[in-house]
């Protein structure tokens, strides 16, 4: 199980330092392109670029918390500093999906009251553009590695990678749009589609986030599977007082289950233990399991 739990902690260091590497010249690119091509939209999306970069650091630092084993002050293990960083990355996506929306609207604000709006240089189109193609890519193979280690701080940080991909969007249509000053509003009001999509996204990741944190059971299927296989072995009866929770990236079972009182203790140990290993099989060898075993009425 260390082995595994090492192997996993490699696999989300590596897909985490690749984005931190592409985010960190990504970042110093786009506050060139923004000083030299006198963007705002531009500078502002190196703030977000930033914001990616120490989303990277979140992760490798919780990640590195939640992969300890159990301790004296930590008997279900560290598994929720996982979440908690999944809860950190959600929560600075909302705000820069806000932020998106308020600049945009801001924006949008003072051009109907006939103000002048800037349009972004060749150089900040440019920027944008490789952010939106680097980004993307970014977020393919961050969102595939986060499946694959079954990691929701990955997952949730591609979707931030991804954020700063449509982040830029509204920057190179502000910077490809030449044909006049009227066709400048088509910046912020893109900018405003996309933070809805970024908050939308945001509230998806803080939900599961929240539920664990607030000890939300397994969902009810998830319960039932539980309750059958119990039931598949022979002697055993009555599932009860089944309680579920997520700890991080694993599952915690606890119930109580009857047997034939006149067995011995040898064989109910036996058969419990049968119980929590095929648990283990199905959910993950992290997996905690609890069995009370109570003779047949």
């Amino acid at each position: 199980m260390e082995s595994e739990k090492s192997s996993r902690e490699k696999g989300i260091y590596k897909v985490t330092i690749v984005g931190s590497i592409v985010n960190f010249l990504l970042l110093v690119f786009k506050f060139f392109a923004g000083i030299a091509g006198h963007s705002a939209a531009m500078l502002a999306d190196a703030v977000h670029s930033l914001s990616d970069f120490i989303t990277d650091i979140v992760v490798i630092v919780f990640v590195r918390i939640a992969g300890k084993p159990e301790d004296k002050g930590h008997d279900y293990g560290h598994g929720k500093y996982e979440t908690l960083a999944t809860a950190i990355i959600g929560l600075l996506l909302l705000c820069v999906g806000f932020g998106i929306f308020w600049n945009g609207a801001s924006s949008i604000y003072t051009f109907l009251r006939g103000g002048q709006l800037e349009s972004p240089g060749v150089v900040a189109l440019v920027a944008a553009l490789v952010s939106i193609v680097s980004k993307e890519i970014l977020y393919q193979y961050t969102v595939i590695q986060g499946k694959k280690l079954n990691s929701q701080a990955v997952i949730a940080n591609a979707w931030h990678h991804r954020s700063d991909a449509l982040s830029s969007i509204g920057t190179a249509i502000g910077g490809a749009i030449l044909l006049g000053d009227h066709w400048r509003v088509l910046d912020p009001v893109a900018a405003v589609v996309v933070s809805f999509f970024i908050m939308k996204v945001s509230v998806r990741l803080l939900i599961p986030c929240v539920d664990e944190l607030l000890e939300k059971s397994l969902p009810e299927d998830v319960e039932k599977e539980i309750e059958q296989t119990v039931l598949s072995f022979p002697g055993v009866s009555q599932p009860h007082h089944l309680r579920t929770r997520r700890i991080g990236n694993y599952y915690a079972i606890e119930l109580h289950v009857r047997m034939d009182g006149k067995i011995t203790l040898e064989e109910a140990h036996s058969t419990a233990t049968a119980i929590e290993n095929k648990l283990k099989e199905m959910f993950g060898k992290g997996t905690h399991v609890g069995i009370h075993v109570e003779p047949t009425k």
